[in-house]
């Protein structure tokens, strides 16, 4: 499924051509209201960050062949289809820098049926894109999870379309909700199944984590027993491995604004556990803002681990964690406990990389919860240049997951991501 822009937020990256970054390229979507002869395209005008690029110049790469503007003229054979992106490349040696550029373009196409004086129209275009640097070697491994892309999956964007926004990415990991992406839950037909592994195959994607809920309140006027939240976290281990996922992320209800898990999760996961190893698959609860790592709750997790001794009981940590400056989007909705105007999952906790260290090494994934990235890849709340060299310094091995929390007008989620991918990568030891 093609974006509502013009400008395509996929496809947007420098263009390597023998080991040199040559140029850049980024795709469009057709501007007219009907497809037509590519000989009747009469150039495109690009200006990159002030940079005027003549409209001669770019290349054009249509039904998979890539064509000058004077051998666009001469064809004879080559369509511009509504439902087919244009991939416009730019000669540039060195390319674009890493992170946020902003686009104009000037598409000029000749329309027969208006009178020759105006046939030559042109199509003005503005947009931006982040070029997002390739993975550098290291323990950290790239993921996205669906929750970023809230209010666009089902609307503007397909399930595949989600797959395909991640692998252009450079991403190697999926994770998803079970309840919000699985239909029919919790019993997916087998052709659904059949398909979603065949986009995992397809576009090379590992699926890592699966969001479960074991909603303690589920009934009215009583709470679930152990037994019955065991029956839902089980339900959800036999599903994630059907799917491949290696990780369940099981979200306890809870009885405070401190997130205490309901009393029945140990039980929960004690008559579990025999299960997870089974199909070995770990389950890892969430630390989330407003619980730190120096907390009974952790700490309970962690007392867990060790009395257990199972390799298939571990944290997993939300980076919301380590916030450091107030989240007012969606403060009324979440609501608060006192006289604030900031309910507690919003406000910066500021938890100290040395806790993070404590606990790594009983930690299984890592959401790297954000909320907003500016133009100069910024994070507003978040401390990724503290976060990223704990993680490389003390060694983890792992997932790092997006997950984007901010705004959600439409194809926010998708632009955020991508800055946040730009900026995580370029604060590796191994970058550039």
């Amino acid at each position: 499924m093609l974006e509502f822009p013009i400008i395509q937020g996929r496809g947007f990256r420098n263009v390597v051509e023998d080991g040199r970054v040559t140029g850049f390229s980024f795709r469009l979507r057709n501007p007219n209201y009907r497809g037509g002869p590519a000989s009747l395209l009469d150039g495109i005008e690009v200006v990159v960050d002030g940079e005027r690029i003549p409209d001669h110049v770019p290349l054009w790469t249509l039904q998979g062949r890539t064509f000058t503007r004077d051998e666009l003229r001469a064809s004879t054979d080559v369509r511009w289809q509504l439902d087919e992106p244009a991939t416009i490349t730019v000669p540039k040696p060195g390319g674009l820098s890493v992170g946020v550029h902003r686009l104009e373009a000037t598409v000029y196409l000749r329309r027969s049926y208006f009178p020759p004086p105006i046939a030559r129209s042109e199509f003005a275009i503005t947009g931006s894109g982040v070029i997002v640097p390739p993975v550098p070697d290291g323990g950290l491994r790239y993921c996205v999870s669906t929750y970023s892309y809230t209010g666009d999956v089902y609307t503007s964007m397909t399930l595949e379309d989600v797959f395909a926004d991640i692998a252009d990415l450079g991403a190697t990991g999926i994770e998803i909700l079970g309840e919000g992406n699985l239909p029919d839950y919790p019993s997916p037909d087998p052709a659904w199944i059949d398909s979603w592994h065949g986009l995992v195959a397809r576009y090379g994607l590992t699926p890592t984590n699966f969001g479960s809920w074991v909603d303690t309140t589920r009934f009215h006027g009583r709470d679930l027993t152990a037994e019955e939240g065991a029956e839902q976290l089980q339900q959800d281990l036999r599903l994630a491995k059907e799917l491949g996922f290696t990780s369940v992320r099981p979200k306890f209800g809870v009885v405070s604004w401190d997130l205490d898990p309901h009393p029945i999760w140990e039980q929960v996961v004690e008559r579990s556990l025999d299960l997870a190893a089974d199909l070995d698959v770990v389950i890892c609860p969430e630390i989330h803002s407003p619980t730190p790592i120096d907390h009974p709750v952790t700490q309970g997790y962690v007392d867990f681990i060790e009395k257990t001794g199972t390799e298939h009981f571990k944290l997993l940590i939300d980076t919301g964690i380590f916030q450091t400056a107030v989240v007012r989007e969606a403060a009324e909705s979440l609501g608060t406990d006192d006289e604030e105007d900031v309910p507690p999952p919003l406000r910066p906790l500021r938890v100290p990389m040395s806790d993070l260290v404590e606990v790594l090494p009983h930690t299984h994934f890592i959401q790297a919860k954000f909320f907003e990235i500016d133009d100069s890849l910024h994070d507003l709340h978040v401390p990724w240049g503290e976060i990223v060299p704990t993680l490389e310094d003390a060694g983890w091995s792992g997932w790092l997951s997006s997950e984007y929390e901010g705004r959600r007008e439409p194809y926010r989620g998708r632009d955020q991501v991508r800055r946040q991918h730009a900026l995580l990568r370029s604060l590796q030891k191994g970058h550039g």
